[in-house]
């Protein structure tokens, strides 16, 4: 008697990788995230990460603060590192400026609700 269901087979063990054993599969390292949060009512809070490191932070954040006349601030979090984070809703000014800026558009993720 024997019984088949008893052998050692990997169903996903790395020989038959259809994905070509990419490490980054889905990962969101080269897009700049825009994203909104809801604060307490009707105020907002805009969010923005993944920009690359050749921009100073600082000064991208004065730029904002001047031109859209909104308050904000620097944030160091854990998993995306340096977040800037501004007072509204802000998006769409945001993704404007950094294509003006010279960033192709399509490296840019715009989210919310």
């Amino acid at each position: 008697m024997s019984v088949q269901n008893l052998n050692t087979f990997d169903p996903f063990a790395d020989e038959g990788d259809p994905l070509g054993s990419t490490q980054d599969v889905g990962s969101q390292q080269n897009y700049i995230h825009i994203r909104i949060q809801q604060r307490n009512g009707r105020k907002t809070l805009t969010t923005l990460q993944g920009l690359p490191k050749e921009y100073d932070l600082k000064k991208l954040l004065k730029a904002f603060k001047k031109e859209f006349a909104c308050n904000g601030t620097l944030v160091d979090d854990e998993e995306a590192g340096q977040v800037i984070q501004l007072q509204g809703d802000q998006r769409l000014k945001i993704s404007n400026f950094l294509v003006e800026e010279g960033i192709p558009k399509a490296s840019i993720k715009v989210h919310g609700f």
